[in-house]
């Protein structure tokens, strides 16, 4: 018979990849990848927009050309009348009214932002009134992480009080490192590609860490399945069980992470990408990169590093000795696994199943042969309400 595929094995949890097993390896990958974040960081930076590090924006009508000649004539126009200033990031956005380029530039001064607007309606031709014009102070994108980062620690503690309840504080220490090394690898990849950083972006991050909650506590609800009562029965370690509960649930988060990133793909690459929509692609970008990473980080490290806080227990490391102190007995023939047939005795010959079998059922000699006792009069004890031989009933 064909074996059959990967496919078909995931689907039915037999798989058997060996997960938990190769943790050491995903443990020293995430290393290497905190580490680049980390040079990155401190080298790169973020690119943040202008609600961070403040600046002006202007929006002129789509008509006056292509957004890349756009640009370039508002470089000019900032070169000329804006001290030095730049422009930051440029994308085409939407409106009931029609579409506009709209150019984000550094910081400019009202003298400054009137002088480029008059600049840039003189190149393109148009009348002023046609473009208009914005200033952001960094002010208002410093209370906006402020309230992110107290969200963020009102979710970590209501999950981190969930977790404990539902499962135990060891799955909770677990989930929460995943989520928060999920937070900090797709932060290292906005610094390392230089995606901009807008309030878009706080919120998908906050968004991305439901998902991602969702995902390890599916998990981990199948480890606990696989674990309960495990010191009882000395066939798996504690590693084994939940090795085989990811095999279990891997297909299940892999089609829910599939069926999640679907439509946020279609939000980013379709709305945002061919669509032109530019407001879509902050919101779509974190959350695509940030789904992505989540289904990772919840498979590679929250249960192998279950597993590593699990066998520090000293009942859970006690009983992970005496499975591999059996299976070392078995391997060396001093002890015979649970319904595997006897090792003949030294001296005796080995006995066939077959005949074991029937040896079994034959009855041994001077034993009683059993059959059925008579009932009734003959042959045996009298009947109910019969007269005991030979005399008369007793008084």
């Amino acid at each position: 018979m064909a074996k059959s595929g990967l496919a078909s094995r995931l689907y039915r949890g037999e798989a058997d990849l060996n997960i938990v097993g190769r943790r050491k390896l995903w443990f020293g990958v995430a290393a290497g990848l905190v580490l680049l974040a980390v040079l990155s960081f401190a080298v790169r930076g973020f690119s943040l927009g202008i609600e961070f590090a403040g600046g002006n924006s202007f929006q002129v009508p789509a008509s006056v050309g292509t957004l890349d000649g756009a640009e370039e004539q508002v470089n000019a126009a900032l070169k000329a009348e804006g001290g030095g200033a730049e422009v930051v990031t440029a994308q085409k956005v939407g409106s009931t009214s029609g579409q506009y380029y709209e150019m984000r530039t550094t910081q400019l001064s009202p003298q400054q932002a009137n002088a480029v607007k008059g600049e840039i309606a003189e190149r393109f031709d148009i009348q002023p009134g046609q473009i208009s014009g914005n200033q952001v102070s960094e002010a208002w994108g410093s209370q906006v992480t402020e309230r992110a980062l107290l969200g963020l620690l009102l979710f970590i503690a209501v999950v981190a009080i969930y977790l404990i309840l539902r499962f135990e504080w060891r799955m909770a220490v677990a989930a929460i490192s995943s989520l928060f090394m999920n937070l900090f690898l797709t932060a290292g990849i906005y610094s390392l590609v230089g995606f901009e950083v807008t309030p878009s972006t706080i919120i998908g991050f906050l968004t991305i860490l439901g998902f991602a909650l969702y995902d390890v506590v599916v998990v981990f609800d199948k480890v606990q399945e696989n674990t309960r009562g495990i010191t009882a029965n000395n066939n798996l370690t504690y590693g084994e069980a939940a090795n085989l509960a990811l095999n279990q649930s891997l297909m299940r988060s892999l089609n829910t992470s599939v069926v999640a990133l679907l439509p946020v793909g279609g939000l980013l690459f379709i709305g945002a990408g061919l669509l032109g929509a530019g407001t879509l692609k902050d919101l779509g970008l974190v959350l695509f990169v940030g789904m992505a990473v989540a289904f990772l980080t919840s498979i590679l490290l929250a249960t192998p590093l279950l597993v590593l806080l699990k066998n520090q227990d000293p009942r859970i490391s006690a009983h992970n000795k005496r499975v591999l102190a059996r299976r070392g007995a078995i391997a060396r023939g001093e002890l015979t696994p649970k319904g595997a047939p006897r090792a003949a005795e030294a001296g005796e010959e080995a006995i066939d199943p077959e005949t074991a079998a029937l040896a079994g059922s034959a009855p041994k000699v001077g034993a009683r042969p059993v059959s059925k006792r008579p009932t009734g009069a003959r042959g045996g004890r009298p009947g109910a309400g019969g007269n005991r031989p030979g005399g008369a009933k007793r008084r």
